[in-house]
């Protein structure tokens, strides 16, 4: 079976997000592995803001914050993001040496943007978790978000079907009764949905705020 890499997209593109509608978007930080070796030590990523389905990219201004935690240590790589052509809008890239064994959690604060539909501003909120060295405790340690998604299954080294599970986290407390977006990255444009409600999953938490979704793909 395929390992896929990116299952951390349950807390980074699959952000939880308020809008009520298929044609979701996402803030997106995309590493260029979960599972760092002593072959490859450094991580590239990504950060963006789109529809990872269709692959229609947005403008993503400069992030307020973007920094890693591992083992309650926190770093700012904010001055390291430089811009870049994510699907054909302004995206950003940081490259990142991993030096020792741990896990670490990327995430990213944007600048809030207006959505009309909804009458707000929303700010996504994004992390990816990322494995080093064979470092496997802390994956499950929220990192303060005003908005978290905190993973019930460890978010690397898993098989296509394999669930995943996490609970939503508001303000440090679980958030009953709340809608996760999911979105496939849809990168090589493989996968075509049956309809448009195939396009963006939608679950809900229950009572603890836990939710529950199946990754049928590899990606």
């Amino acid at each position: 079976m395929n390992n896929f890499k990116h299952v951390t997209l349950f807390l980074t593109t699959i952000s939880m997000v308020f809008a009520q509608s298929a044609w979701a978007h996402f803030g997106m930080v995309i590493p260029s592995t979960s599972i760092v070796t002593q072959e490859q030590k450094n991580i590239e990523l990504s950060l963006s803001f789109s529809h990872p389905f269709e692959m229609v990219g947005m403008n993503l201004e400069k992030p307020v914050q973007f920094s890693v935690v591992s083992k309650d240590k926190k770093s700012d790589l904010t001055e390291y993001l430089s811009p870049t052509s994510i699907m054909d809008r302004i995206g950003w890239q940081a490259s990142y040496k991993v030096k020792r064994p741990g896990v670490y959690h990327f995430f990213m604060e944007p600048a809030p943007y207006w959505e009309p539909s909804e009458d707000l501003h929303i700010i996504h909120y994004t992390k990816t978790i990322v494995a080093a060295f064979g470092g496997d405790t802390g994956w499950d340690t929220p990192v303060g978000l005003p908005i978290e998604i905190i993973p019930l299954t460890r978010p690397f080294g898993n098989y296509v079907n394999n669930v995943f599970s996490g609970t939503v986290m508001v303000k440090g407390k679980p958030a009953p009764g709340v809608e996760v977006e999911i979105e496939y990255y849809n990168n090589k444009q493989t996968a075509q949905p049956a309809s448009d409600y195939h396009i963006t999953q939608v679950v809900k938490t229950d009572s603890n705020g836990n939710f529950t979704f199946a990754c049928n793909r590899d990606g």
